[in-house]
């Protein structure tokens, strides 16, 4: 298996979710994954933030993060 490591330094919807999406597809298919917010990407360590806002494809952060957090996928700011 491969070691992943996604890296959102925007504070972009759209990156957000691609971000959260790859990183699940990844995991699921048993690699190891990580994820590290920089510059304008720690925003998205706000536990208050709107994560069902929905990206230009129809999709939001909320569909990926809870199985991120479940299997404790480690996210570093």
């Amino acid at each position: 298996m491969a070691n992943f490591l996604f890296v959102l330094r925007q504070d972009d919807l759209d990156a957000a979710t691609r971000c959260y999406q790859l990183a699940k597809i990844a995991h699921s298919k048993g690699h190891t994954v990580n994820i590290f917010f920089t510059d304008d990407g720690v925003y998205w360590a706000d536990s208050t933030r709107d994560h069902a806002a929905r990206s230009k494809t129809g999709d939001c952060p909320k569909d990926y993060l809870p199985y991120l957090v479940e299997k404790e996928v480690p996210i570093g700011v």
